[in-house]
């Protein structure tokens, strides 16, 4: 294997594709251990979009690191929490924020 190229089954290449950008780790890092509602979840990142928190939701769920349990009801209900897959993400990202505070 070249030094210049990353194969696709490289683990830290899969971790960056579930959780790497801008948004989902901060997203992971804000639910924690608690069960938030979207808009607690919003109000917890002021500065992502409508759009890009609905979209980044919608990958976390879909790569299995958040549940989305909707209630069904007028006006809607939707909470999102951690899966235990996503809980593995937390020591990750608190070595992240310890760097950040080094």
């Amino acid at each position: 294997m070249k030094k210049d190229t990353v194969p696709a089954e490289c683990p830290v290449r899969r971790t960056l594709s579930l959780i790497g950008g801008k948004w989902k780790m901060l997203i992971l890092y804000r639910i924690g251990e608690q069960t938030l509602r979207y808009g607690a979840i919003k109000r917890l990142i002021p500065d992502i979009s409508e759009r890009m928190l609905i979209m980044e939701l919608k990958d976390l769920v879909d790569s299995e690191l958040l549940i989305r349990t909707s209630y069904g009801e007028v006006p809607p209900r939707v909470d999102y929490s951690l899966t235990e897959r996503g809980r593995l993400t937390l020591p990750l990202i608190e070595q992240i924020e310890k760097f950040g505070l080094s």
